[in-house]
């Protein structure tokens, strides 16, 4: 392409791929200036205005702003490399912040995904038979609190959000109930609880919980949380006919629950129950 000394705002535009309105804009601010013909008045550019807008681009994907761009490409000022230097430190650490943002947003979203495709699976093949696992072992931020019988403000909890905001922390993946007693559980008796779950950033040991690490009885409950007892049941049952013993706590671990949807025919909840073929558990 052969380039001429002066370009109306069309030929610029088409050249540089640029709205005739963002260059009208940066003339107006100084930041690609153009001149006017003597005799008619109109808008021209030079070729050094030409060269000016791949700068102005690469500085824009760097996510500076205009005003940033003017001061860079004037280079005003008595010591011009330590004012770059100083800028571009201040946009790293910002885009910095931007991806721990987005990372810790991935995180929720993947882990939230999961579980919907966890929830899919065991409706769509009706999985709700009693079977051993080992559990891997994670280490959740806990909070003690009294269970009181209300499934649904123990899982949508609002002590535990203000317990998690106070750490300056965020949570991620599903809820899970730790119940001191499967026989308060199943007389819905109030009775001390822990409430788990993980998070974004780590906890203090003074603020983990290690589940896990242990094999244990696992049954899907599908449908609503009234009718989990029967869950429970049929896991006793379990037990009696395959020579297990049960511990007396539980885990409830919320697949899809009200944070899903209010259709309580799509919730899936994970019972899980410490299991030993002899001895106390």
């Amino acid at each position: 392409m052969e380039y001429k000394n002066r370009y109306f705002i069309g030929d610029m535009s088409k050249i540089c791929n640029l709205s005739k309105k963002a260059l009208r804009y940066y003339d107006k601010i100084n930041l690609i200036p153009s001149h006017r013909h003597d005799y008619n008045n109109y808008r021209y550019y030079t070729y050094d205005a030409l060269l000016t807008v791949p700068v102005i681009k690469y500085y824009k994907q760097m996510g500076f702003t205009l005003d940033e761009m003017k001061e860079f490409i004037e280079g005003s000022g008595t010591n011009v490399f330590k004012s770059i230097q100083k800028s571009f430190l201040t946009k790293i650490h910002e885009l910095e912040e931007e991806q721990e943002k987005i990372r810790r947003k991935h995180v929720s979203v993947r882990d939230w995904y999961e579980l919907i495709l966890e929830a899919e699976m065991a409706i769509d093949n009706d999985i709700r038979d009693v079977s051993i696992k080992f559990i891997d072992s994670a280490d959740l931020l806990f909070q003690d609190q009294i269970y009181k019988n209300d499934i649904r403000d123990s899982i949508i909890n609002l002590e535990f959000t203000k317990h998690v905001e106070d750490l300056n922390n965020e949570i991620t993946g599903p809820v899970i109930i730790n119940f001191s007693s499967i026989d308060d559980r199943l007389e819905n008796n109030e009775q001390e609880i822990k409430m788990l779950q993980k998070t974004i950033l780590s906890c203090s040991d003074e603020n983990t919980y290690r589940f896990g690490g242990e094999m244990m009885a696992s049954c899907y409950h599908i449908g609503p949380h009234e009718s989990i007892h029967s869950t429970y049941d049929k896991m006793r049952r379990w037990a009696v006919n395959n020579a297990y013993n049960l511990s007396k706590q539980s885990y409830e671990r919320y697949v899809t629950d009200y944070w899903t949807t209010r259709n309580d025919a799509k919730f899936v909840t994970e019972v899980l129950i410490k299991a030993s073929r002899s001895g106390s558990v």
